[in-house]
């Protein structure tokens, strides 16, 4: 490593600068919309499984939502819980990376599922006729699995960009978890290419 070259090991997570009552309010509060998160959404899941009458396209894609769901909450929600109790704040580097192409990965494959159940509802109304031959089991999983691959396949995109930027500022993320534009802003480098 030379002199002039600065490599960021941690980012320092600003999240809610409150008292420290407020603080365990809040996480109190948070784990409680947490656990529901994780409950209703197990449930949904649970019900669409256990139900053979819900087993159709709309609850297939509606389960993988589900999924997303809990996974969007799994990767943001302890870090920010553990912040709340903890008076070190700091993120590594690489789970911070690895957080926002979770939370961005999970965001587009959000998109794309809700863009397959549009076009589910479309078949449904349009094509009454043909919905169950159009709407084959077959295709629903290649939509799935299209959307959750290509989800990822956007953020991985964008992780790439991130990781060429050199970090040499400040190194507080003005949110309480790895968000892209937060991380965006510590960057020293032109950052057109990635906006």
């Amino acid at each position: 490593m030379t002199e002039n070259q600065t490599w960021v090991t941690e980012f320092i997570l600003l999240g809610f600068p409150l008292g420290p009552k407020t603080q365990m309010l809040l996480f109190g509060l948070f784990s409680l919309f947490y656990a529901f998160t994780l409950l209703g959404n197990g449930a949904i899941l649970g019900l669409i499984c256990l139900d053979p009458r819900l087993h159709t396209p709309m609850y297939f894609f509606l389960s993988h939502l589900a999924v997303v769901d809990m996974s969007y909450a799994s990767n943001n929600v302890p870090k920010m819980l553990a912040n709340l109790v903890n008076k070190k704040k700091t993120i590594s580097f690489v789970p911070c990376i690895m957080q926002t192409f979770l939370y961005m990965a999970f965001a587009h494959t959000e998109c794309l599922l809700l863009v397959a159940m549009s076009y589910d509802r479309y078949v449904a109304i349009c094509h009454p006729l043909h919905y169950a031959v159009i709407m084959s089991r077959r295709l629903c999983t290649i939509l799935a699995a299209a959307s959750w691959a290509c989800g990822s396949l956007l953020a991985l995109v964008h992780v790439v960009l991130i990781l060429r930027l050199p970090f040499c500022g400040p190194h507080e993320v003005n949110h309480f978890f790895c968000e892209i534009l937060s991380v965006l802003k510590l960057a020293c480098a032109d950052t057109r290419l990635n906006q």
